[in-house]
């Protein structure tokens, strides 16, 4: 940061640091889940495995989810269930980011003292600021004591707290907004996550420190918690089953062994590959900004980003594919019954359709693909409550992602993209498409937004100013520019097609 900021500022802020620092003392006591055996044990494998410490208890972190989903599902029904939920989840915090346990229990007694204080309408602006701004304040602390470093902190689960409270107020509004029936668009369309009651507060910490979800997600609805906890999700008021229980036996394993095989796809393509500098991604150029690959021709260029980029996704792949089979152990993941009895599906913690997102023939199916639930909550409770603004939406899931310029290169040009695609939709595919994703006008499609999507992404990855203009410039801004042409020539020189009886 001492690059960016001035020396007066970069004192400023770090004397405030320290001072906050001091607080440490008063929060050491509550690490209490965790023995001390334990961690000398990590260190042990961790020399043994030649990995760090943080990959390792991360790791063991996502993989015990599991065995404790086992017992989970084996629990009664009730409060046990939302205590488990609760004790373990604090466990987990407690093992991967230490100390920093305590900025979720924080945020979750704050936001649970302006629900039961302030009205509901109030609260779906002051909770979304409240926690936003105390987010904020995590990436921006990040940032400054460790800029462009990899290190785990409390920020990635204090991302999916954030959205857990952010759509509880909403949830709770729209309770109220139904129960007086005088009900928005928006509130009817997401009538189904609608709250009517305050949870109690171990049903409310319960789903705050969610031990399944806790480390990567996702964060499902306040309801969806709730019905796999209280027996509502699989029975009936009278006991009886809703329909025929599925086994939960395939929808744990297929995830589970899924993010192994992306782990391993990660490891050995990231390494032939790399995107950063193996030795010091930190501070050393990126790969793609290396005297290596500026020296070939544009077209090779594109295609190590293409590929590096291509190595890059199977680790989120990874942590939501183990995270979806964790869920699944207790049936959080399962959908329910329709009216008739059968079964919904698995989709509730599914985080990412990993071919479709692959193959995607426009932003809104790769958006529709990736990091789901994420998508879902920018939908419900930004897209929807904002007029369905783009530029809103995006801009709040850049400033969610944390303050690195790279994200907001990325968020800010995919709106660019959007455009030109509904332009498209409207004005060339009733000319070339027959509807189907895999006939040749839809393989152009595939092709173009993996083309462009991926040139858009790249500063998604490098983060810093420099590297992500450096790499947009070393493409000759081609992205952009194909966009803006395509703009022009289909906005004002193609005719719109004329329609069926028109």
């Amino acid at each position: 940061m001492d690059r960016i900021l001035s020396e007066t500022a970069v004192s400023t802020i770090r004397n405030a640091i320290e001072q906050i620092y001091t607080l440490e003392k008063y929060v050491a006591p509550t690490l209490v889940l965790v023995p001390q055996a334990l961690r000398d044990a990590m260190v042990s494998l961790s020399e043994t495995t030649g990995q760090d410490v943080e990959t390792v208890e991360y790791l063991l972190g996502l993989l015990v989810c599991y065995p404790l989903g086992i017992i989970m599902l084996m629990l009664p029904y009730g409060k046990v269930k939302h205590l488990f939920s609760f004790i373990l989840g604090a466990f987990l915090l407690q093992f991967t980011i230490g100390i920093q346990w305590i900025h979720q229990l924080i945020s979750s007694l704050v936001v649970y003292f302006m629900f039961l204080v302030f009205p509901r309408g109030f609260n779906k602006i002051a909770v979304p600021v409240f926690v936003m701004l105390y987010m904020t304040a995590g990436h921006l602390h990040r940032q400054f004591i460790n800029y462009l470093g990899y290190d785990l902190d409390f920020t990635g689960p204090q991302m999916v707290l954030t959205m857990k409270l952010y759509s509880l107020a909403y949830n709770l509004f729209d309770g109220q907004e139904l129960k007086k029936g005088n009900p928005g668009r928006a509130t009817k369309k997401c009538s189904d996550f609608a709250v009517d009651k305050l949870p109690g507060l171990l049903e409310f910490l319960g789903y705050t420190f969610c031990f399944s979800n806790v480390l990567a997600g996702p964060a499902f609805e306040y309801k969806t918690y709730a019905r796999a906890c209280d027996g509502t999700l699989l029975y009936k008021a009278d006991g009886t089953p809703k329909g025929k229980i599925p086994s939960n036996v395939w929808a744990t394993l297929r995830p589970l062994l899924l993010s192994f095989v992306c782990l391993g796809i990660f490891v050995v393509g990231s390494a032939k590959f790399p995107l950063l500098d193996p030795d010091d991604p930190q501070n050393s150029n990126p790969v793609l900004l290396t005297d290596a690959i500026l020296s070939l021709p544009w077209i090779k260029r594109y295609g190590y980003m293409w590929l590096s980029l291509l190595f890059v996704k199977p680790k989120y792949y990874f942590a939501w594919k183990n995270a979806e089979g964790a869920n699944n152990t207790w049936y959080a993941g399962f959908e329910g019954f329709d009216e008739k009895g059968n079964v919904k599906g698995w989709e509730n913690a599914n985080n990412i359709d990993i071919v479709e997102f692959e193959t995607a023939p426009n932003v809104r199916s790769a958006s529709g693909a990736w990091n789901k639930k994420t998508a879902a909550w920018l939908s419900r409770y930004i897209y929807m409550r904002t007029g369905g603004s783009l530029v809103a939406t995006y801009g709040l899931s850049a400033f969610w992602h944390g303050f690195y310029p790279g994200y907001y290169f990325f968020f800010l040009s995919v709106p660019i993209l959007t455009q030109c695609e509904r332009l498209g939709r409207k004005k060339l595919t009733p000319r070339f498409g027959n509807g189907k994703k895999w006939s040749p006008w839809g393989l152009v499609c595939i092709m173009c937004t993996s083309i462009l999507l991926n040139y858009m992404v790249i500063p998604f990855q490098l983060l810093a100013f420099d590297w992500s203009l450096a790499i947009w410039k070393n493409h000759y801004f081609i992205g952009h520019i194909l966009c803006f042409v395509f703009y022009v020539l289909t906005a004002y020189v193609v005719p719109t097609p004329k329609t069926k009886g028109a």
